[in-house]
């Protein structure tokens, strides 16, 4: 299959590492629809679409999916690797929150799943790669927590730069005692969006105020924590439009709103078309900026 496609697999643990360029894009296709956790590393000069958004590397650069629809337009003749793996094979989520499979690479309210790489966090990262692809060669009984490892270095490496990039920069300072509720937060949002809608609820579990779960946010200058609900509320709603044939009322109920009219007019007014007509348009090739 393609350049290269390793694999290990023992009871219900996946874990795999593809090899491509722009000569065989389509060997990843069958990867890419799964639901497996996801770490592509792409060299500069690849054009792909993550969800809704549009991006065209200018450098080494780090994505972590786990359902976004992923899409690689463009290659380059230098190949891109995409590790996969099932939550059996690696997901800590009792303790070492920030490096979990639902971390913050994962899944945090800016809906922004890379990291840019300069030289020298190149040379680390592709080391990694290589080490996990020779371990993936050997085949030793030892071979899984190697891999484990080189992974969570990975991980804890990307999610530093990830940190230093998104949340310490001249728009957005989230000092580090502020940070778990920023965190914690994304987490419990991405597993209550479709049934929690009021910032009430997400205080609740954080057992803060909501008063000062919004405070927090607003000190942080980020979007009100409502905004960010309403954001990945949306992103579902897009993500089900464009990808199945579920009726929007269907949809509306899926996401927890009992009344798909009021569905409706959210979705209108903050995306300024109709689901109905984001599903036509989009399907049919018309792309807007979201």
């Amino acid at each position: 299959m393609g350049l290269q496609d390793l694999v290990f697999e023992d009871n219900y643990k996946k874990f795999g590492l593809s090899v491509f360029s722009n000569e065989n894009l389509e060997t990843i296709n069958k990867i890419k629809s799964q639901p497996y956790i996801k770490i592509l590393l792409v060299p500069a000069g690849y054009e792909l679409t993550v969800d809704f958004n549009h991006y065209k590397t200018e450098a080494p650069t780090l994505f972590f999916l786990t359902y976004q629809y992923l899409d690689i337009k463009n290659g380059d003749s230098e190949a891109a690797s995409l590790l996969y793996y099932n939550r059996d094979f690696y997901c800590i989520q009792i303790h070492d929150k920030e490096v979990a499979c639902d971390g913050l690479l994962f899944h945090n309210v800016f809906e922004i799943p890379k990291v840019d790489l300069d030289d020298s966090e190149t040379i680390i990262i592709k080391n990694l790669f290589q080490n996990i692809n020779e371990e993936l060669e050997w085949k030793e009984s030892s071979s899984e927590e190697m891999i484990r490892t080189y992974l969570k270095q990975i991980i804890i490496r990307a999610t530093r730069k990830w940190k230093k990039q998104n949340l310490d920069n001249d728009t957005v300072k989230i000092p580090s005692n502020e940070l778990d509720v920023f965190r914690d937060f994304s987490r419990h949002l991405e597993i209550h969006f479709r049934e929690k809608h009021n910032v009430a609820d997400y205080a609740d579990l954080l057992h803060i105020a909501p008063k000062t779960l919004t405070h927090k946010f607003k000190n942080l200058n980020l979007d009100s924590p409502n905004q960010f609900i309403i954001n990945r509320i949306l992103l579902e709603a897009k993500r089900l439009l464009f990808y199945t044939d579920k009726p929007v009322k269907e949809i509306a109920y899926d996401l927890g709103y009992e009344d798909p009219a009021y569905f409706n007019r959210l979705f209108t007014n903050k995306v300024g078309n109709t689901p109905v007509n984001f599903k036509k348009n989009y399907t049919s090739g018309k792309k807007y900026n979201i």
